[in-house]
């Protein structure tokens, strides 16, 4: 504070515009680098759930691969400092910002329900190429 005494208005001011710029551009490199992450998160695993760990829907999501006997790769967004962030490029990318959201072989499968109605419905087990419940 001493230092800005010492200094012109216009230095402080002129100093406070380049943070503000500074911040508000911050958000934009990480928001693109979030939305890669994610596409190169979904494109290196065969399953891939994006949860949090306390979420009882995301549970039911992760209890589904369970039952098949598949292990998803799971990022749970509550542990990551980046969370939030990462889940905002989610909505970006899917249209949703909930969570779960399921995505097999890449291609975005949808949330808690969309799993279990694809579980059922035995899509899930086509696109796991699972042949039937007697396979598992």
């Amino acid at each position: 504070m001493v230092w800005m005494a010492k200094r012109p208005a216009w230095t402080a001011m002129a100093l406070m515009a380049v943070a503000a710029t500074l911040m508000a551009s911050a958000p934009l490199v990480s928001a693109a680098g979030k939305k890669s992450f994610v596409r190169k998160t979904v494109s290196a695993h065969d399953i891939v759930i994006f949860s949090k760990s306390y979420c009882p829907y995301c549970r039911r999501a992760k209890g589904v691969f369970q039952e098949l006997k598949k292990v998803p790769y799971v990022v749970e967004l509550d542990e990551r400092e980046d969370g939030s962030d990462i889940q905002d490029a989610l909505a970006k990318i899917v249209g949703r910002r909930t969570v779960p959201q399921v995505f097999i072989h890449g291609k975005h499968l949808g949330g808690s329900d969309d799993t279990v109605e694809a579980y059922a419905s035995g899509k899930l087990a086509k696109l796991l190429d699972i042949e039937s419940k007697e396979d598992l």
